[in-house]
């Protein structure tokens, strides 16, 4: 069965689909980026840790196994470009991705994996490996958004839209109508610790995350998991919103059992047909 690559940042689910390739009898071997991954969590797994800026190693170590399919998944902050210290191979990667470096994290996504595809390798989403990951439309745990919660997705979604269409986050926070704050680049997490000073008296608040408009699907999908439960409720939200069949659901058994414990609904969405059938 074809290798598999995957270039590892921070969280679980690159960890995922290596296990669930491996369960499906591919091999895999992964390139920790080193400060996110955590390679503690990848001992059974065949890895290399390299800086991020080390390509030269990172690429080299996925052709000496012959592989070509590559998984690009997992959190990283973007560096600035005197502390990347670029290799030389990773200079070659630099000058291909050019202004890219610059702009949202979906245009600088989309220039990296051109310049991988130039260098020989195919990148392939998560979802591809690991299908369930990415839940479709309908409630999915055991609690419904009220009229006002739907109100406050209708008006997250035409936040968010506006956000992706200059490549700037893919989520927000609205509560009663009010926009308490905006996802760019400091995360979900920090977004909803962020809003937890802000919250008002009366219902609570709608996070919802949704992709960018015209967003490339391999590459950065909203990605949710226990512990946006534990930061939603944290933040006093009643809920959480998520593009079906364009988001992914980090360990689906224990985010609804997290949801359903702190009372808060989760819901898939077309964001179309959701604002088409709400007051």
């Amino acid at each position: 069965m074809t290798p598999l690559g995957i270039v590892a940042g921070s969280g679980e689910v690159p960890l995922r689909v290596a296990r669930a390739a491996q369960a499906a009898g591919r091999p895999v071997f992964a390139a920790l980026l080193d400060g996110f991954a955590d390679p503690a969590a990848w001992a059974d797994i065949p890895h290399t840790r390299e800086r991020l800026g080390a390509a030269g190693a990172i690429l080299a170590a996925f052709r000496a196994r012959g592989i070509r399919q590559l998984v690009l998944s997992g959190g990283l902050q973007r560096p600035s470009l005197l502390s990347l210290r670029p290799d030389a191979a990773g200079a070659r990667l630099l000058a291909r991705i050019g202004r890219a470096y610059f702009q949202g994290d979906d245009g600088l996504l989309r220039a990296v994996a051109r310049a991988l595809e130039a260098e020989g390798f195919e990148v392939v989403p998560a979802h591809a490996v690991m299908a369930d990951l990415i839940p479709a439309a309908g409630q999915l745990g055991a609690l419904a958004p009220d009229a006002q919660a739907r109100a406050d997705i209708a008006r997250g979604i035409a936040v968010v839209r506006a956000l992706g269409a200059v490549d700037v986050g893919q989520g927000a926070v609205v509560q009663q109508g009010l926009v308490l704050g905006v996802e760019a680049i400091e995360g979900t997490d920090a977004l909803l610790a962020r809003c937890a000073g802000l919250r008002r008296e009366g219902p609570g608040g709608v996070l919802v995350k949704l992709l960018k408009p015209g967003q490339d699907r391999r590459l950065d999908l909203p990605t949710i998991g226990p512990s946006t439960i534990a930061g939603a409720q944290a933040a006093g939200l009643a809920g959480i919103a998520i593009e079906a069949g364009g988001s992914i659901l980090v360990d689906r058994a224990a985010t609804l059992a997290a949801a359903d414990a702190a009372g808060l609904f989760l819901l898939a969405i077309d964001p179309d047909a959701f604002k088409e059938t709400t007051p």
